[in-house]
């Protein structure tokens, strides 16, 4: 006799099954908000469609807010070198140890922004979505030496992204 499994079955037999999901992205413990706060130059993005017009010369800066909130400005330059400036709030996810935010650039839609490679002296980061749809690789200065963005790329692996979706930015 043979068995017909329904499709909501089989989806649900596919939950189930080791290695057909990537595992939880994990953040790093914790992140102090004055030190993370300031400017960060991208050194490399997966592709999205809200930079799509970014050229080269993409910062993002952070200013914590009296209401706890963080101020979020990201500018770049098109490749006609007029700049593009985008001003968003982030709150932090409660229980988080301030490593996931939630940021808004359009009315109440939020999207996840999770801090999950921090070198400690908080010279560089790395940024993701827990959907591992969207990355950033951020940096202090323009640029990063080659050992540590090769470093970087090992965090990145070892997150379960594909390194290979990496666009360098031009600084």
């Amino acid at each position: 006799m043979k068995t017909k499994l329904t499709l909501p079955a089989m989806l649900l037999l596919g939950l189930f099954l080791p290695g057909c999901a990537s595992p939880t992205l994990k953040t790093v413990p914790s992140v102090d908000l004055q030190r993370y706060s300031g400017k960060w130059y991208e050194i490399a993005r997966y592709p999205n469609w809200f930079q799509r017009k970014c050229a080269c010369q993409s910062t993002a800066e952070y200013t914590p807010q009296a209401d706890g909130s963080i101020k979020v400005t990201n500018t770049c330059l098109d490749k006609k070198g007029k700049t593009i400036q985008a001003i968003g709030r982030a709150r932090v996810v409660p229980d988080s140890g301030n490593a996931k935010l939630k940021v808004s650039f359009f009315g109440p839609f939020t999207g996840d922004y999770w801090v999950i490679a921090l070198d400690p002296k908080y010279q560089w980061a790395v940024v993701g979505h827990p959907s591992r749809k969207y990355l950033w690789v951020l940096a202090r200065e323009p640029q990063l030496p080659a050992k540590t963005y090769q470093h970087i790329l090992e965090e990145i692996r070892r997150a379960g992204y594909d390194t290979s979706r990496l666009i360098k930015v031009s600084n």
